[in-house]
């Protein structure tokens, strides 16, 4: 069946190189070539503030690459984020685009908003890449992708959310990350 897939790549940094955005590259390029549609958005490139207020954040209009981000985010009926593991958590400004785009109005519309379950209905997939083994980071610091999914995603109405932990990123030789580009190919092809 065919997917409107939006990959949110989440890496802070916009420089070609990282192996997130080779993850989303791939991702894409096997997704649009079984006749998913696809968007990307690249967070590191668009021009947004941090939110400082629980007013702006109820109240405050959305910047252009903001709007848009929320108007792909409504087209999409698939949601693949990736990004870096960093301080156990996701990238702090990661983290700013989504307080910037799941604002109440967003999820429940201007009337009634905060009473309603949240408008957004999509399957999601979580695709996070670390310098520790994926076995330590079940272990002990499992708070980074519980924060993501099940605080932020999982509350605004994206579900079910299915993850792939890409353990070691940092250290991953020639032949162990083109297992890893395969995977995330594969799942492009399934739009998973």
């Amino acid at each position: 069946m065919k997917k409107r897939i939006l990959i949110i790549q989440g890496h802070p940094d916009p420089d070609k190189d990282h192996f997130c955005i080779a993850l989303a590259t791939e991702y894409q390029n096997a997704a649009v070539g079984t006749g998913h549609d696809v968007r990307v958005i690249h967070v590191a490139r668009l021009d947004f503030p941090v939110l400082r207020s629980a007013d702006d954040y109820e109240n405050g209009t959305p910047v252009v690459d903001i709007r848009e981000a929320q108007e792909a985010i409504r087209w999409a009926n698939h949601l693949v984020i990736i990004f870096p593991l960093w301080f156990a958590t996701m990238p702090g400004l990661l983290k700013s685009f989504f307080e910037q785009v799941f604002r109440p109005e967003f999820l429940y519309g201007s009337a009634g908003h905060k009473k309603n379950r949240p408008r957004i209905e999509k399957s999601g997939r979580v695709v996070i890449t670390m310098g520790m083994p994926v076995f330590a980071y079940r272990l002990g610091v499992a708070r980074g992708i519980r924060s993501l999914d099940s605080r932020v995603i999982s509350f605004c109405g994206i579900g079910p959310i299915t993850e792939t932990l890409i353990g070691g990123a940092g250290a991953l030789n020639e032949r162990l990350a083109e297992q890893w580009l395969q995977t995330v190919r594969n799942l492009g092809v399934g739009g998973n």
